[in-house]
């Protein structure tokens, strides 16, 4: 009897791999172990640990459905440096993995509560070394505004979702972050309105701006539609 494919496939994913690659590839560190929060499908975390080979990539993801796809990918891919995914649920403390190298977080805070936001900053403080990096993907509000039309629409329908749900202001999250001992390095464009924030713990202070990629954006947790 052939056995069950669970593997779940989104083309977004396809799209945006190589833009978010290209700015991890930059930012984190040369070697260790990279957790990854609300790896979706699993198929971001087969693409980075295939192109980063000097890192072990920890997947990991609260919904069983994302879980088992997330299991698929790692056995078809078959890459010594991708592990097992972890349940991991972001506002659940302590969490289940001690220590990290980096943190890399797609698509994450707007389709979760608020809470997760300063939970996310609060854990990465207990497990990342001095100047280690937390990489927070997805569109922003900047000043309080929407950057785009469509992220106008895009928040609007994540509210009607669930009203806990919502395109975060970039101000708001960098408030967390420095709460925690963050700075905000860098507010990288990104396609299709989206943006990459690099955070560094006890990093020195001053944003950079960099510009945008080539290519397209957004992926978001597998129980959702991804814009």
């Amino acid at each position: 009897m052939p056995t069950l494919d669970r593997r779940q496939f989104s083309p977004s994913a396809a799209r945006n791999r190589d833009p978010i690659l290209a700015v991890l590839q930059r930012v984190l560190p040369a070697a260790g172990r990279v957790l990854e929060i609300g790896s979706g499908t699993g198929e971001h975390a087969v693409h980075f640990a295939r192109h980063l080979s000097a890192l072990r990539w920890q997947p990991s993801d609260a919904d069983p459905a994302a879980l088992a796809s997330i299991t698929d990918w790692v056995a078809h891919s078959a890459l010594p440096n991708l592990l097992p995914p972890l349940c991991f649920d972001l506002a659940a403390a302590p969490w289940p993995i001690a220590a990290a190298d980096a943190i890399v977080a797609i698509n994450v805070l707007h389709y979760s509560p608020w809470s997760s936001t300063p939970a996310l900053f609060a854990g990465a403080a207990e497990v990342l070394p001095a100047g280690g990096v937390v990489v927070c993907y997805g569109p922003y509000r900047r000043g309080g505004a929407h950057t785009a039309p469509s992220n106008a629409d895009f928040d609007e329908w994540l509210r009607s979702i669930d009203p806990r749900f919502a395109v975060r202001d970039l101000d708001a999250v960098e408030a967390e972050a420095q709460r925690n001992g963050f700075v905000l390095e860098e507010v990288v464009g990104m396609p299709a309105n989206n943006f990459s924030l690099v955070f560094r713990r006890g990093g020195a202070r001053g944003r950079r701006m960099m510009p945008a990629t080539a290519a397209s954006a957004t992926i978001a947790p597998s129980a959702f539609p991804r814009p």
